[in-house]
């Protein structure tokens, strides 16, 4: 589920997580349906694995994450009522005590590294992913894991055990190509998905959603850049089009529930973890062709603009986020904030700064554009600026770096053989 999120996948029946600060800050506990101690490729198969902290280890993955058997003494929660202690909502938010974070996507890409902010912040973090992109690598120490689908019943089961502060909702479809190829496909993970998440969250009493959007779709092709948060709605593809209608949804589950809520509309993120494979974005994949001495292809004359922001800033944005002191009224714009650089740049350049920091080059080739994607997309970032935020990186470091991390295994490779 990671970034992109899936429905029609085998739901996770395998148990309950157990919440990693029940007895402390790392105290396992029981929970009412039983409980699963396989990792990927135990005896209990994959699907529906439960992965948590503490405990006797019964496997590990490359970043530390342990399987392990929950000990006993979990709370069952009562009614689905709201908690009276909210304080996440349109007051001072609580910015020092640990809360229950529930990130969805969190073995994915820009997840992982949400995931690892809020566990840095002393955080107690569960994740649920249903490995459709996302990576068991990826999983951050101290987590526990669900491998789950999005639109699977039992969520709601995880939300009555644990009873969440905060949702960090990640998980999504996030290709163009594929929602203008399979827009029902899109749909039913983007819309129903999230449906399914907003449900469990309201009737659990949770006090606040991290959602991300998508800055560079919903604007459509601008007639203002950088483009602020009030800009027209215009989205050019099924992608766009149902990261709105999740802005909307939580406007109503707000209006009418309380369920309070951030959007955060992101530019083109890049870093490390992106996958150079399938749908990933165009960094990733400029940078593995640079190692494998391959023709980078690009789409289009290679003029068209896109903003760049590093995924550790865009983490930083929603630990941001889930404090934020949010107005008592208003619509759509005043809970969205646009994530990004407010510097465009081109495909062509972008090329030209990854060569010069690999020290690599190659020949690239002219295709024709792609249906649905926009000519420019930049975004002003002024706002949540205005409230601590701002990008740490400059497109050179933060291009640096990824190439870096992508290079690492490559060489370990090469040099092996």
């Amino acid at each position: 589920m990671s970034e992109r999120g899936r429905i029609d996948g085998r739901p996770s029946r395998g148990g309950p997580t157990v919440p990693p600060g029940a007895n402390g800050p790392r105290g396992a506990t029981n929970g009412p349906r039983g409980a699963t101690n396989g990792a990927s490729g135990s005896a209990n198969g994959p699907r529906g694995s439960v992965i948590r902290p503490g405990g006797a280890s019964t496997g590990t993955s490359s970043r530390g994450t342990s399987a392990t058997a929950p000990s006993s003494g979990a709370p069952v929660p009562g009614e689905d009522l709201p908690r009276e202690d909210q304080t996440l909502g349109t007051g001072e938010p609580r910015t020092s005590a640990p809360r229950k974070v529930l990130v969805t996507g969190g073995a994915g890409f820009i997840g992982s590294h949400v995931a690892d902010g809020h566990l840095a912040r002393g955080d107690q973090v569960w994740i649920v992913d249903d490995l459709s992109s996302g990576k068991r690598e990826n999983l951050p120490e101290g987590a526990a894991f669900h491998e789950m689908d999005l639109a699977d019943p039992a969520l709601l089961d995880l939300f009555r055990e644990v009873e969440f502060d905060l949702v960090n909702h990640h998980a999504a479809q996030i290709d163009v190509r594929i929602s203008v190829e399979d827009p029902l496909k899109d749909a039913r993970v983007n819309v129903l998905g999230l449906l399914n998440l907003l449900e469990a969250a309201r009737r659990t009493g949770t006090r606040r959603v991290v959602y991300v959007s998508s800055g560079g779709v919903v604007y459509g092709e601008p007639e203002e850049r950088p483009t602020p948060e009030t800009a027209p709605k215009l989205p050019l593809s099924p992608y766009g089009v149902s990261k709105l209608s999740g802005e909307h949804y939580l406007h109503y589950y707000r209006e009418v529930h309380g369920l309070e809520y951030v959007a955060l509309r992101y530019s083109n993120v890049y870093g490390p973890r992106q996958d150079p494979h399938g749908e990933a974005g165009v960094v990733a994949i400029f940078c593995q062709r640079l190692l494998a001495g391959q023709e980078i292809h690009i789409f289009g004359d290679g003029e068209q603009t896109r903003d760049y922001v590093y995924v550790e800033d865009v983490a930083q944005a929603n630990l941001r986020a889930a404090e934020l002191e949010l107005p008592r009224g208003g619509g759509l714009d005043q809970r969205a904030f646009n994530v990004g650089t407010g510097t465009g740049t081109s495909v062509n350049r972008l090329a030209d700064i990854l060569e010069a920091v690999s020290g690599l080059r190659t020949t690239r080739s002219f295709r024709a554009p792609r249906k649905g994607e926009l000519r420019h997309s930049t975004l002003d970032v002024s706002r949540l600026a205005a409230r601590g935020w701002a990008p740490g990186h400059s497109l050179k470091e933060g291009l640096r770096r990824t190439f870096q991390h992508i290079a690492g295994p490559a060489a370990s490779k090469a040099g092996a053989r």
